[in-house]
């Protein structure tokens, strides 16, 4: 048995060579692809639709009919219906042939919500119609116009927080007649950060006593630090006006110690909580601090952000959540 086994190994080994230069197109589909992306002829299949099955079924009865009777229109008919169903494949196929994947951006997400990935295709010389783009659960149609890139997106959703890798998508079209379904694969390697969920309901930000004190002490006491936009939340006694008259917009007096003074989201202060939820606790305290364009540090293990004040210090604050080790 030992020796009909290792009789074999050497025929394993060439199965899989052939197969390996045979079919690269299958073997490639599993494994992620730089950007750009081309598909050419060698990765595009072709399979007739069960509208197709029916058309060459009846075909074929109109064929035997035809040439059994003799009836030269009828042949002439079927030869015709045929010919227009043989050459709809390489429509089809034009339509994938050459098409190439550029570059893959996704919008903001939060892990529990579906996150938007964007494959945008290059121009082309010639107009791709009724293509259809899939990646389990989503589906969405779209065209490449000549000369124009085209954007097409899935919502695919985020389940955890992290890196998040779109996978396997697969392109196809029925165009023009629906008799076949052309499609291919594309694997793109690219990845998109999910930021952590919020936690629902969060409590109000962690404003202390002290800091409050020293806020209005600030207000009232110390000297001017210089003029910013006003806020929602700033009380109207606050205001500018001759400054806002000046500049045509709404200007607030800020004082040196306010000036000095952020809120602290600490992680090692929520006891109580575990790793997951006090993380979720404090995703809803930035986005809570940004949206109020509140100044904030937040303090991680091993690392600190801000203070600051902002889109980028928030964007950095919920990368560094969402790139937390798990416990």
């Amino acid at each position: 048995m030992a020796g009909a086994i290792a009789r074999l190994a050497p025929l394993r080994a060439r199965l899989a060579a052939l197969a390996e230069r045979k079919l690269p197109a299958l073997t490639r589909l599993r494994r992620p692809e730089p950007l750009p992306i081309a598909l050419d002829r060698r990765r595009i299949y072709v399979v007739p639709t069960g509208y197709g099955v029916v058309f060459a079924l009846l075909t074929a009865v109109m064929l035997t009919g035809a040439l059994n009777y003799g009836n030269n229109p009828a042949l002439l008919l079927t030869c015709l219906l045929g010919g227009a169903c043989f050459v709809s494949v390489f429509f089809g196929f034009r339509g994938l042939s050459g098409l190439r994947l550029i570059q893959v951006r996704a919008g903001e997400a939060h892990a529990g919500t579906d996150v938007a990935v964007e494959l945008v295709f290059a121009p082309g010389r010639r107009d791709r119609l009724a293509l259809r783009v899939s990646a389990e659960p989503a589906e969405t149609a779209f065209a490449v116009e000549r000369g124009r890139e085209a954007v097409a997106i899935l919502a695919l959703p985020a389940r955890e927080r992290g890196w998040f890798r779109p996978g396997r998508v697969r392109i196809a079209t029925t165009f023009p007649l629906g008799m076949f379904v052309i499609w291919s694969w594309i694997h793109p390697d690219v990845s998109v950060l999910i930021y952590p969920r919020p936690e629902p309901d969060a409590p109000p930000l962690p404003h202390g006593g002290e800091r409050e004190g020293a806020h209005r002490a600030g207000e009232a006491e110390d000297d001017l630090a210089g003029l910013r936009d006003y806020r929602d939340h700033d009380p109207p006694r606050r205001i500018a006006w001759r400054a806002s008259v000046r500049h045509e917009r709404l200007l607030a007096r800020e004082h040196e110690r306010q000036a000095g003074l952020a809120l602290v989201l600490d992680y090692e202060a929520l006891h109580g909580l575990g790793h997951e939820d006090r993380i979720s606790r404090l995703t809803a305290w930035v986005l809570q601090a940004s949206a109020g364009r509140e100044a904030f540090v937040l303090v991680l293990p091993g690392q600190s952000f801000g203070p600051a004040i902002g889109a980028g210090h928030r964007a950095d604050c919920l990368r560094a959540l969402a790139l937390l080790p798990a416990a």
